[in-house]
């Protein structure tokens, strides 16, 4: 691992642990994606998701909303099946799939932070689910048995990652043939000035770490997915703001899946 993968690792580490113990004083800003208190707030909130997915939950859970989209509702779970969420945070995601994956069903979470993975776990002994269970780890190299999960979902992190590559070839690796993909994630229209690349102050905000969106799908191609589909691009200023110097920025939904067998790949 280079310098430059760890220090990228540290920052996003650094910022989302201090996002963690904030939460837990209401008073205190906990904004995911823009600076704290400064000129790029993030609205990454409950009203990202339909409301009715939200009933039940603890506003520890829905206030700690960290993600810029909704990857659960296009994952299309069903009963039984196992999904495994990159970078689970403060756990809404695991705890939205657990509903729809049932007493039969399982839900992994992965996160590399100490804070969120406590924040989680506490999360989740307070609603009393059994069906969900959170692993640290990065999402580079993840904790998780070769063709084991139907389901990889991640909300908002992959842009977060100095290697978006070997996150994409580990989703393959983890998903059961015929698996599938669903993110909710930061891109743009146009590279990063690499300037801008170089400010983790930025990259650990989900700005100067996201990339263009035919890049990005063309590295979940390269890693071996097939029939990948962005279903929308949504604006995401609002929700991340934009440096100096920025291409567009989007919020965009992705789908795809691993083929059935390695006959199918195209």
């Amino acid at each position: 691992m280079n310098n430059d993968t760890v220090n990228v690792h540290e920052a996003v580490r650094a910022r989302y642990g201090a996002i963690a113990s904030a939460s837990k004083d209401s008073s205190k800003d906990t904004n995911c994606c823009g600076p704290s208190g400064g000129g790029g707030s993030c609205d990454c909130s409950p009203s990202l998701y339909d409301p009715a997915l939200l009933e039940g939950l603890p506003v520890d859970v829905t206030g700690l909303s960290l993600g810029c989209g909704d990857p659960v509702t296009i994952a299309s779970l069903k009963p039984g099946e196992t999904v495994l969420d990159l970078g689970s945070g403060g756990g809404i995601d695991c705890f939205l799939a657990s509903r729809q994956v049932g007493p039969d069903g399982h839900v992994i979470g992965v996160d590399m932070t100490p804070e969120m993975l406590a924040k989680a776990a506490t999360n989740k002994a307070q609603m009393g689910i059994t069906n969900v269970e959170f692993r640290r780890g990065q999402i580079e190299a993840l904790p998780v048995g070769d063709n084991s999960v139907d389901v990889v979902m991640s909300n908002c992190v992959i842009n977060l990652s100095p290697d978006k590559p070997a996150v994409f070839k580990e989703a393959v690796r983890v998903l059961k043939p015929g698996g599938r993909i669903s993110v909710s994630d930061i891109v743009t229209e146009g590279d990063v000035d690499p300037a801008l690349r170089a400010r983790l102050d930025q990259w650990a905000e989900c700005v100067t770490g996201a990339i263009d969106v035919d890049a990005y799908t063309s590295a979940m191609r390269e890693a071996g997915f097939v029939d990948i589909h962005v279903m929308d691009k949504v604006d995401a200023e609002g929700i991340v703001g934009r440096a100096p110097g920025m291409p567009r920025v989007f919020s965009a939904r992705i789908t795809a899946r691993k083929p059935a067998s390695d006959q199918h790949k195209e």
